[in-house]
């Protein structure tokens, strides 16, 4: 959430113990799911997803429910480490359908 807040975005975080049913409701495909899940102006946002390719997503605004990066990898925003090697990872578009599609490589 800090590699948000540090690209002017507005994040409040509410704990959740079962995230379960926000996934659903929201409708991120179980393959796709993360850690974290959040709505930035009606888009989910799954994981660890890059600030400046949710600021494309926003500019862009293509017909689809969100973007996800399934799993924590090694690398993406708030999985740094300095002594692991960043691991190449994509960012996923997902449809109401729950097709997936690369949106961004890393």
């Amino acid at each position: 959430m800090g590699h948000l807040r540090e690209h002017g975005f507005t994040v409040t975080e509410r704990h959740e113990d079962d995230l379960a049913p926000i996934k659903r409701r929201h409708g991120v495909p179980p393959a796709l799911e993360a850690c974290h899940t959040g709505i930035v102006s009606g888009y989910v946002i799954e994981g660890h997803v890059p600030a400046d390719l949710i600021d494309r997503l926003l500019r862009e605004r293509p017909k689809i429910v969100g973007l996800a990066v399934p799993g924590m990898p090694a690398g993406s925003p708030g999985m740094e480490s300095g002594g692991e090697k960043p691991q190449p990872y994509q960012v996923l578009t997902f449809d109401a359908a729950g097709r997936a599609t690369v949106f961004a490589t890393r």
